[in-house]
This record gives C-alpha cells, sequence and structure tokens, in this order.
C-alpha cells in the first residue's frame, strides 16, 4: 500500500506560478500511475493532471492545458505539477492520487485507489 504526501501549496497573485509535489512511500512507486485531482468549496473533485508509471504519457484537463505540467521522478518517488500563468479560478486543494493500474492516468477519482490529504492553492486577483 502507497502513502502520499503533497506539498508545495500555498498563496499567490494571479499569474504566479508554483511547483506541487506528491511524495510517495509505502510501495513500489513504478507500479502505479498518478493523477492530480482539484477541489475548491462547493464543488465536485475534478481531475488535472495524470501521469503514466514512466512519465511518458501525461493526460491534462481541458482547463489547465498550456500552464500546468504534469512530470515525476521515479528515482525520487515523486510526482510533481508545475502551475504556471495561475488565476483565481485555479484556487482550490489540489490532492494526488495513485491508480495500480499503471500503463495510463485515469481521469476520474473513481479509477484511483490510494489518496494524499491535499495542500491548499490560493490565487488572488
Amino acid at each position: 500500500q502507497v502513502q502520499l504526501v503533497e506539498s508545495g501549496g500555498g498563496l499567490v497573485q494571479a499569474g504566479a506560478s508554483l511547483r506541487l509535489s506528491c511524495a510517495a512511500s509505502g510501495g513500489t512507486f513504478t507500479n502505479y500511475a498518478v493523477g492530480w485531482f482539484r477541489q475548491a468549496p462547493g464543488k465536485e473533485r475534478e481531475f488535472v493532471a495524470g501521469v503514466n508509471w514512466s512519465g511518458d504519457y501525461i493526460s491534462y484537463a481541458d482547463s489547465v492545458k498550456g500552464r500546468f505540467t504534469g512530470s515525476r521522478d521515479n528515482a525520487k518517488n515523486t510526482v510533481y505539477l508545475q502551475m504556471n500563468s495561475l488565476n483565481p479560478e485555479d484556487t482550490a486543494t489540489y490532492y494526488c492520487a495513485a491508480r495500480s493500474w499503471m500503463w495510463a492516468p485515469g481521469t476520474t477519482r473513481f479509477e484511483y485507489d490510494y489518496w494524499g490529504q491535499g495542500t491548499q492553492v490560493y490565487v488572488s486577483s
């Protein structure tokens, strides 16, 4: 069973950048695809980006394409989400999640087996 811990959230102004990290432990990291999701107050948790086990298959939600970049460093058991050109609509709690089907990232939360506790991102206008 893998444990996930997110970090890197914070308060930034519109147009700024942040890099989120998701550190994994307790399992064989390369056995998992990893996804990023976010949930704003009063809204459903939504898919943001996902990375397969090797990092060569990455998918994005339309709302973040061209602004966010997902990657992973298997030597460090860590997945990253580089977020550029942030806007207030990106304000949410961001979660990473691991999927036992390692070949491709899923785009719905039901496809993921393990979740981190989240990191808060707040973007002011």
